[in-house]
């Protein structure tokens, strides 16, 4: 910490009280007051260095008989800056720090000691003295902060902008290049940074320095000054990554609300109880709001969490509407990084329906759609083939699709949640996004689930919210038995799942015939004994396979068989079944095919017909797979 001494005499000054008295062995002939504090001084001195007092103590000079009396309660830095500024004019040693230093300058330029009233006055000797702290990271911080005490006067003396200035180069640069001492209230705070070893105290190994080292420091400025210097840091070629660092290390320390998220315990709001004082709530929303405005506008800079973080507490400090727009906005533009558990936000009324703030993830999910509206109209929905076996990379699109099935399959429990916002949340996603419907098939049951009041039509419509063709084997066996759902989807997801197995067993067929094909010996001629061999055991291996693929269309066979005879009593207890069978052009056997797949691997003996094979439970010895999936 940078401190310079002015004066040579030793003290002269003590204390009585409230009265500061000069020992100097002459009587005191003038005055002055500043506050609650007088101080009992000399004429002389005083006006030998300062202009206004010289001016004020000609006032009395006719008046002998009056005591001089003279009054400053408005000087900067009050009683503790007045006595060091009559320390220096009775020339008693002083010490300049980046403590002092401001209000000393701010006090010297009021009282007009500047050169013309001896050379090297206090004016002089505090510019000076704030060149070298303008220098020096940490006293810039320390100078700063004290420019709160008397920001009129140290705005007016352009102190406050040359402080900002300074930082504000020393964060941009790379602090590593330059001796400033960094981070000195984390320094001072722990002791980290020496060893001691019998007693003697030896220096530890230089830390890495980071990007985030400045951001501790300026946290502890009030949010005007902060504001400014955040705002000139931005103004310079730093990051952007740097600034919203900043900006949450900044909320963090000064928003207590930001750290307290409320939860939902047997449908009831649950607070989390603070044993620490917090400021006021209008304080937070203030700062808040100015926080808002300082986030850098590039997507992905701030992250989503705390955007997320922020709008939670902005409604419950009751923010104003610009602000929640503003966050919205930018969680909208980056929704694909958003997390589920941080989705969830709680209505903060007491009047409100829902437990969750589905239309504020409306609005944020509209945005999403918004600004991504251009590769909507580029997309198609890819074929069958694609859906089931290849591979899809997570598209901005595709994580939204998921989070958003996520996310409904937390709130439908809800009783309160309406149909129509369930719908308009979920019809916000395009066809495309959902490579699979196996998400939106679960919140589908749940909802169906917590909503057992809703009408045939009103089921039929949240349905159609699926593709039957787009679920996974697991999610089709669930479906298949699952009595929420109306008739006529369980009948679509039976037949797609027919169509399916009609493909995958041929395929199966066709790997056969070309295993018998390729045990032919005269195609095998040119094999090595050794190549032969290898042959020889994978053959085996995939006859193995063939087989057991054939025992498990037998046992799909006689399943289906009895899933028929369910669906046909249902149809008729409904008497709708030509409706169905005008939609769903295909025969369902009264008996059963009676394919007898033999054991061993002919292509001759394999069956003739390929009957229609509806899928319900696919893998025996995974006994109920579908249920422990799709269980709501």
């Amino acid at each position: 910490m940078a401190c310079m001494k002015l004066g040579s005499k030793s003290e002269v000054f003590h204390l009585d009280g409230q009265t500061w008295l000069c020992s100097s062995g002459l009587p005191s002939d003038v005055i002055i007051e500043v506050g609650e504090w007088s101080f009992h001084l000399h004429k002389f001195p005083l006006l030998s260095r300062s202009g206004v007092l010289e001016n004020l103590i000609a006032e009395f000079s006719g008046e002998a008989e009056k005591k001089c009396v003279l009054q400053f309660h408005d000087i900067p830095g009050g009683a503790k800056a007045f006595l060091l500024v009559a320390k220096f004019c009775y020339g008693v040693k002083i010490d300049l720090t980046a403590a002092n230093v401001v209000s000393l300058r701010c006090a010297a330029e009021y009282l007009r000691m500047s050169d013309e009233y001896g050379e090297g006055n206090l004016i002089t000797q505090t510019e000076n003295f704030l060149n070298e702290v303008f220098g020096n990271w940490t006293d810039s911080i320390r100078a700063l902060e004290t420019c709160e005490e008397d920001l009129p006067h140290a705005e007016e003396l352009h102190i406050v902008s040359r402080c900002i200035n300074s930082l504000a180069m020393k964060a941009c640069a790379d602090p590593s290049l330059f001796s400033w001492p960094m981070s000195g209230r984390t320094d001072e705070q722990s002791p980290g940074g020496t060893m001691l070893w019998n007693g003697i105290g030896a220096s530890s190994k230089p830390q890495p320095v980071t990007e985030d080292w400045w951001y501790e420091d300026v946290s502890f400025l009030r949010l005007p000054l902060y504001k400014r210097l955040i705002l000139a840091v931005g103004m310079s070629s730093i990051k952007q990554e740097s600034i919203a660092g900043s900006i949450i290390h900044y909320a963090k320390r000064h928003l207590p609300l930001l750290g307290r998220q409320s939860s939902f315990q047997n449908g009831s709001r649950v607070e989390p109880v603070s044993i620490i004082s917090a400021p006021s709530e209008e304080f937070q929303r203030t700062l808040l709001e100015e926080l808002v405005e300082l986030i850098p506008d590039k997507k992905g800079v701030t992250p989503t969490k705390f955007l997320l973080r922020l709008l939670r507490t902005s409604l419950k400090l009751q923010a104003s509407q610009s602000c929640r727009e503003i966050l919205e906005k930018r969680i909208g533009s980056q929704l694909d990084q958003a997390a589920l558990e941080d989705l969830l936000i709680p209505n903060m009324g007491y009047s409100v329906e829902t437990l969750y703030d589905i239309d504020c993830v409306q609005r944020i999910l509209d945005h999403f759609m918004l600004i991504n509206h251009d590769t909507i109209d580029s997309n198609c929905i890819t074929d069958e083939g694609q859906l089931i076996g290849g591979s899809h990379s997570l598209t901005p699109m595709t994580m939204v699709a998921n989070l958003v099935d996520g996310y409904l399959s937390e709130v439908a429990p809800d009783v309160n949640l309406k149909l129509p916002k369930f719908q308009s949340l979920a019809s916000a996603i395009p066809d495309y996004a959902r490579p699979l419907d196996d998400g939106i098939y679960r919140a589908i049951d749940i909802f169906l689930k917590a909503h057992p009041w809703l009408t045939d039509s009103e089921r039929e419509q949240i349905c159609r919210l699926m593709d039957c063709q787009k679920l996974s084997l697991e999610a089709s066996t669930h479906a298949a038995q699952n009595e929420r759902l109306p008739l006529r989807v369980i009948v679509q997801v039976l037949f797609f799942e027919q169509l399916r197995l009609r493909t995958s067993i041929a395929g199966w067929f066709f790997v056969s015939d070309n295993l018998d094909n390729s045990q032919n010996p005269s195609g095998n001629l040119a094999l090595t004994r050794n190549d032969g061999h290898a042959q020889a055991r994978n053959s085996q291996d995939s006859i193995v396979a063939v087989d057991n693929m054939r025992e498990r269309v037998s046992d799909l066979e006689k399943e289906c068989m009895s899933m028929k005879q369910e669906i046909e009593k249902l149809v008729k207890a409904k008497g709708s079944w030509n409706i169905f069978s005008k939609k769903f052009p295909f025969r369902l056997k009264s008996k059963s095919s009676g394919l007898k797949v033999p054991k061993t691997c002919n292509p001759k003996e394999s069956p003739s017909s390929t009957a229609p094979l509806m899928n319900a439970k696919v893998n025996q010895s995974n006994g109920n797979s579908g249920d422990a999936i799709f269980q709501s």
